[in-house]
């Protein structure tokens, strides 16, 4: 073999051994994972709506929904809430006459929720209501929900 045809054989050895030998370890980065989202904070209670009526049934719902009401009816207010958490309820009922408010009856109820639920609130009168424009507002945690008017003819 002559010196050129050695050296070619030399080189191509040099490079198999170099392509077949052992691999150089390339380091890989590991990117954690993100860490969980933080669970949503409870919305506590939420009130939802007022019906008005002159019963209500076992779930303290108003079975019959009514506006118009007689001077000797018991008048129901049930209000729906949802969400979890304790809060307070209050009711004002007022009588309105000649552009003036007159409180009626004020009552509150503390409530422990955890779901859907109903609260309701009456007001009667033995010797009856005067005729007239009335209205009861709601609050939840002392803020107005909502003021339902109703007549007594």
């Amino acid at each position: 073999m002559n010196r050129k045809s050695l050296f070619v054989f030399g080189t191509l050895l040099l490079m198999l051994v170099t392509a077949c030998g052992p691999k150089e370890e390339t380091s890989t980065t590991v990117t954690p994972e993100p860490a969980p989202a933080p669970a949503p904070e409870p919305a506590g209670v939420t009130a939802g709506s007022i019906t008005l009526g002159k019963a209500v049934g076992s779930d303290k719902r108003v079975s019959t929904p009514s506006e118009t009401f007689s001077k000797g009816d018991t008048i129901y207010a049930s209000v729906d809430t949802s969400g979890s958490g304790t809060s307070t309820l209050k009711a004002k009922w007022t009588y309105l006459k000649g552009g003036e408010k007159t409180s009626v009856n004020e009552e509150s109820q503390t409530i422990v929720s955890t779901g859907p639920a109903t609260t309701e609130f009456h007001i009667q009168k033995p010797g009856g209501w005067p005729a007239g424009d009335y209205e009861v507002e709601v609050f939840l945690d002392d803020k107005s929900i909502g003021v339902k008017g109703f007549k007594v003819s």
